[in-house]
């Protein structure tokens, strides 16, 4: 199917649109329609996955004319490499799931809550596979409309706070982005450049000094998003005050728009300017590691403590791209989808314990683990999943990130951001001790019950996953190499230490006729 990638966008729509039509009383059919909504998405995603070949190219391409304004000329054009590909599928996995765990959290207003999620999904697919800047603007202010609406809607007591602060907080990140694309066009545009096409824009010309402010208004809105060291603090609140499908949304998917338009726009278009700031937004996410592990340490909120735990991660995920080498890169596009993963799953924990007892403080808990047995071996396996054990997925990416960074101009912000692994073992099982173990001497969790079929059938598909992407991750791996080899091509970085040791072994037998090699251009 040539336009697949239209069809799983916009498929969400078609149920928003079937929403309109039930009566808000009908929460059962409201509900399944969004589910089944999610589900068929994700089903339509699958041949996306089987039939994506492992090259370096964009795949299911639409490119078609969409607007045409005097000298503005914006194309519906889209397409996946491997770096969108995974977190395409996260999306679509993820939304079924989400949706699934709001069948009892929430039952006010939940037609106007299902359509929210709807369209939350078609931002962010839209998102993940636009190839025209101007069409990523317009899918990334979609996403920003209802999580807000979400948050301050449906969360907590200081919701609206939060809803605001993540608004002002996107909004000025992408008023910056919105300048700088414009800008960037109009410079395309002297070089023979007509429309927003991405891949127009990457043999682009700039010089260094114009690169440097267009890299850091991209890397602003992008920061914000991660959200990296000192532009985080709307995350922990957002996090807090958001209803459980919420938060598992914007840690799973939402953070990750961050990184991904780091990898996708800022590092191949704005090279010089990507070596020029790599040590400070190294040093940016290390601070981000270590402080972030700090704070989670002294949180009595299990759901605060999970969400500076996201801002830790992404410090992880932010020195693996800009150890600007195949592992680095690599391990931190892996560690997106294992964060996705894990901290999804520990949000939808921390949610079914919230509908059980209504409060979130370690201290009222205790001993749960007598009282709830699948729920306390299901807790423990995310959270050493979270943690990074071997045989989990945080370990690989993790490992990866940690290596890339080492072999890289990075080496003593890798020595200093490893502290951080030893910092989420201590906050994470410190936590899960107090909450599940000790003695069980509150009345009000004596009278608990275990997880249902339902919060069960949530749960293990998430479980599966971390034991598959740790165990045998390759296939991962492999599909996204060639495009990341492609990016770090565009960035002109120099070749891993890897390549440097292979390349004798392939090009020894013809290293006498030099020949050849004489007619390439200098530089070459």
């Amino acid at each position: 199917m040539s336009n697949i990638l239209s069809v799983m966008t916009f498929l969400p729509i078609l149920g928003v649109l079937l929403l309109l039509f039930i009566p808000k009383e009908s929460k059962g059919v409201l509900r399944g329609v969004a589910m089944l909504t999610t589900i068929a998405t994700f089903v339509v995603s699958l041949p996306i996955l089987t039939g994506f070949q492992t090259i370096a190219d964009y795949q299911f391409v639409e490119n078609v004319p969409w607007i045409a304004a005097g000298p503005f000329a914006m194309r519906y054009n889209i397409g996946i490499d491997g770096i969108s590909l995974w977190l395409v599928i996260l999306t679509t996995f993820i939304m079924p799931i989400a949706v699934l765990s709001t069948y009892t959290a929430v039952e006010e207003k939940v037609k106007e809550y299902m359509i929210c999620l709807l369209l939350l999904e078609t931002g962010m697919l839209g998102a993940f596979i636009s190839l025209d800047l101007f069409l990523f603007y317009i899918f990334w202010e979609v996403m920003l409309i209802p999580m807000y609406f979400m948050i301050g809607i449906w969360g907590g007591k200081n919701r609206i706070y939060a809803a605001v602060k993540f608004f002002v907080y996107t909004m000025v990140g992408s008023l910056l982005m919105l300048v700088a694309l414009i800008y960037l066009y109009f410079l395309g545009t002297k070089a023979g450049i007509t429309d927003f096409s991405l891949l127009h824009f990457f043999d682009l010309k700039v010089d260094p000094a114009t690169q440097t402010w267009l890299f850091l208004a991209f890397a602003f809105a992008f920061a914000i998003k991660v959200p990296m060291f000192p532009l985080h603090t709307w995350l922990p609140d957002a996090h807090t005050e958001a209803p459980t499908a919420g938060s598992v949304i914007l840690a799973a998917i939402l953070l990750k728009m961050g990184t991904y338009g780091y990898v996708r726009f800022a590092m191949p278009l704005f090279p010089e300017a990507t070596h020029q700031f790599t040590p400070l937004i190294a040093t940016l996410a290390v601070i981000g590691i270590i402080y972030a592990a700090l704070v989670a340490m002294v949180q009595e909120d299990v759901k605060k403590l999970v969400a500076y735990s996201s801002v830790a991660h992404l410090g992880f995920v932010m020195l693996g791209v800009f150890a600007l080498n195949e592992q680095g890169v690599t391990g931190g596009m892996l560690q997106m989808l294992n964060h996705g993963v894990s901290t999804g799953a520990l949000f939808l924990i921390v949610g079914f314990i919230y509908e059980r007892r209504h409060t979130r403080l370690i201290t009222d808990f205790g001993g749960l683990s007598k009282q709830m047995p699948i729920f306390a071996t299901i807790f423990m396996i995310v959270t050493l999943s979270s943690v990074g054990l071997p045989g989990t997925n945080g370990f690989v990416g993790e490992f990866l990130i940690l290596v890339g960074a080492f072999e890289s101009s990075l080496r003593w912000w890798a020595v200093i951001a490893s502290s951080g692994v030893i910092f989420a073992a201590v906050y994470m099982l410190w936590m899960f001790q107090r909450v599940m173990f000790g003695e069980l001497d509150n009345p009000k969790n004596q009278v608990l019950e275990d997880l249902n079929l339902r919060e069960i059938a949530i749960m293990v598909p998430l479980i599966v996953l971390i034991f598959v992407m740790g165990v045998y991750p390759n296939p991962f791996i492999e599909k996204m190499t060639p495009s990341v080899k492609k990016v770090i091509a565009k960035a002109r970085i120099e070749p891993v230490a890897t390549a440097k040791v292979e390349a004798p072994v392939a090009v020894q037998p013809e290293a006498a006729p030099v020949q050849p090699a004489a007619d390439k251009p200098a530089g070459h």
